[in-house]
C-alpha cells in the first residue's frame, strides 16, 4: 500500500497524493450518502478516516490526523446508531436539536477546543498551529455527533470547521484536501436543504430518540 503515499498529479504547482485524493473522494461521497440520509455514510466515512491518515502521517498536521480518527470513532458509533434506527422504523428522521442541546453542544465544543489547544500549546512539537488543529479536531467530533444524532445542526457544524480547514489544509501542502473541502460547501447547502425540507414534512421524532435509516 505503500502506493498510497506516491504522487497521483500536480496541478497549478501542487503535488496531489494518492492517499490524499482518495481518502477525501471518499469523504465527499459520504456526506452526499449523509444528504440521502443512507447507513452507507458512516462505512464510507470511516474508510475516508482510514487513507486520510496514512495520507496526513508524512506531514505535521497533528490536528488533521486526530481529526480523522476521530471521523473513525464517531463513524463507527454512528453506523451503529442509524442501523438501530433503521429497525425500529426503516428510515431515518431529521429534527432541529432543542436549544438546551444546541447550548450543550456549543459549550462542549468550547470548552473542548480550550483543552485541546492548551495541550498544543503546551507540547509544542505536537502542533504548529495550535487553535486550528484544535479546532478542527473538536469540531469534527461535535459535527459528526450531531449527525449520527440526526440533527439538522451538524450541516452548519461542518461549515464552521471547513472554514478553518480549507486554508489549513492548503498552508501544510494538501492541495487536494483544501478543494476538497470547498467543495464540501456546496453538499452541505445541498444537504442542509434536503434534512430541513424533510423536517416539513414528515412527523417531528422525539427529542431524545433517533428514528431508522434509509440505506
Amino acid at each position: 500500500m505503500s502506493w498510497l503515499s506516491g504522487i497521483a498529479f500536480t496541478a497549478f504547482g501542487e503535488q496531489v497524493k494518492w492517499a490524499d485524493m482518495i481518502g477525501n473522494l471518499l469523504g465527499l461521497g459520504a456526506l452526499a450518502l449523509g444528504w440521502r440520509r443512507a447507513v452507507l455514510s458512516w462505512p464510507v466515512q470511516l474508510l475516508s478516516g482510514v487513507v486520510l491518515i496514512a495520507a496526513y502521517l508524512s506531514g505535521h498536521v497533528p490536528g488533521l490526523i486526530g481529526k480523522q480518527l476521530i471521523v473513525i470513532a464517531a463513524a463507527s458509533w454512528g453506523w451503529t446508531q442509524w442501523q438501530r434506527g433503521r429497525r425500529d422504523s426503516g428510515e431515518i428522521e431529521v429534527r432541529f436539536a432543542t436549544w438546551r442541546q444546541r447550548a450543550v453542544l456549543a459549550g462542549a465544543t468550547a470548552l473542548g477546543t480550550a483543552a485541546v489547544a492548551g495541550l498544543f500549546l503546551a507540547v509544542p512539537e505536537l502542533s504548529w498551529s495550535p487553535w486550528a488543529d484544535a479546532y478542527i479536531f473538536v469540531g469534527t467530533l461535535a459535527a459528526m455527533y450531531a449527525q449520527a444524532r440526526g440533527w439538522i445542526e451538524f450541516w452548519f457544524a461542518w461549515v464552521a470547521v471547513d472554514i478553518v480547514g480549507v486554508p489549513l489544509a492548503f498552508n501544510s501542502g494538501y492541495a487536494f484536501s483544501g478543494l476538497t473541502y470547498s467543495i464540501y460547501f456546496v453538499l452541505v447547502l445541498l444537504g442542509l436543504r434536503a434534512w430541513w425540507l424533510r423536517t416539513r414534512t414528515a412527523p417531528i421524532a422525539p427529542a431524545n430518540v433517533l428514528q431508522g435509516a434509509s440505506a
